[in-house]
């Protein structure tokens, strides 16, 4: 089977990081507890990866050579850390650290998603009551008004308008959209679009802090888990690049990497893109190249732009929560007040 065809879940990789670093601790030899996980697991693509990494350390490789076999699926950040653990004797605590970064990493993610799945979803909710109201009620109640022979108010007419035209050309409307979904996941597929798009996105007020935010987690923590694992800073810049998904910040990190190894310091490259890496994480990193302590205080700095994601995503909920309310307000109260505002007139031109 070839290997763009297997696909595992973050959730199984943490998972099977964990029970390995379990099985190593309590002494199992890596090919029983690869076999082991083998039969335990659900996953036919986890299977198969299983079935071939045991039958390569039954041949003498090591662990993290014949993962690499698998880097597309998982990572060479994930790859490496097991071939220092490895190399070093401290498998197990490497193994278990890892599948600790894995489930923050994935934490972070989840939050960020959960706060902008929530707009999203509201203005579905609003699009579909609106185009429910306007399709199926709103078409039923316009034959008793136009029996009426008044003069209609503007916001009527408005809907009757808007209601005649998704009523002979909605499922084009629909059908569009769909069609415009589709095309834009597809050109996001597109290197350069996807570059630029993630470019856009770092000048939006809001979204372009949690995009910050939660690349600099990110990159705060993998540096500094690969520093801290004594894996040269060069090759430890170029893994990093490789495991953050915005085009942006991977293509500056590879730019870095080559200037470091032309000599150059971290925190002097960040410091000429402050508009992408904030003042305060370069001048803390200046410190820790100056006192050799640099893991920790990416570390350090990877646990501050965490909490930072969540106040940033917390106050997204603040601020876009009553403004999408008000919108989803302002257009029900609108096709209301077209509705109810005729009858009124009537019942008044009546008691008349």
């Amino acid at each position: 089977m070839n290997n763009i065809f297997l696909k595992i879940s973050v959730q199984e990789k943490i998972l099977f990081i964990k029970n390995l670093a379990v099985m190593t601790k309590a002494g199992m030899p890596i090919l029983d507890s690869l076999r082991l996980l083998q039969k335990q697991t659900r996953s036919k693509s986890m299977k198969k990866i299983l079935e071939q990494i045991s039958g390569d350390i039954a041949n003498g490789q090591f662990l993290s050579t014949s993962m690499e076999r698998y880097a597309n699926i998982f990572g060479d950040f994930t790859v490496n850390i097991i071939r220092v653990g490895e190399a070093s004797g401290i498998l197990y605590e490497n193994l278990n650290y890892l599948a600790e970064e894995l489930k923050k990493k994935q934490e972070l993610k989840r939050k960020v998603m959960g706060a902008l799945i929530y707009p999203i979803i509201v203005v579905i909710a609003t699009f579909s009551i609106t185009g429910f109201l306007t399709v199926y009620i709103f078409p039923k109640i316009l034959p008793i008004f136009k029996s009426l022979n008044v003069n209609l108010p503007i916001t009527t007419k408005i809907l009757i308008g808007v209601s005649d035209f998704l009523v002979v050309y909605g499922v084009y409307v629909i059908i569009g959209i769909i069609i415009a979904v589709i095309l834009g996941w597809f050109m996001l597929k597109i290197s350069t679009i996807r570059f630029l798009t993630h470019r856009l996105i770092t000048y939006f007020p809001l979204f372009g802090n949690i995009s910050q935010s939660y690349n600099m987690a990110n990159f705060c923590r993998t540096l500094g888990l690969l520093l801290k694992s004594d894996i040269k800073v060069v090759e430890a810049l170029s893994i990093t690049a490789n495991t953050l998904t915005n085009q942006v910040y991977k293509k500056e990190l590879k730019a870095i990497s080559l200037e470091i190894a032309g000599g150059e310091e971290i925190s002097k490259h960040l410091e000429k893109k402050s508009h992408l890496f904030p003042p305060m994480l370069s001048q803390l990193i200046a410190i820790g190249e100056t006192t050799g302590n640099l893991s920790d205080t990416l570390l350090y700095l990877s646990e501050f732009y965490e909490n930072k994601v969540d106040e940033v995503t917390k106050n997204l909920s603040t601020i876009l929560e009553p403004l999408l309310m008000i919108v989803m307000g302002t257009i029900v109260g609108f096709i209301a007040l077209s509705i109810i505002t005729p009858i009124y007139e009537v019942t008044q031109g009546l008691k008349r």
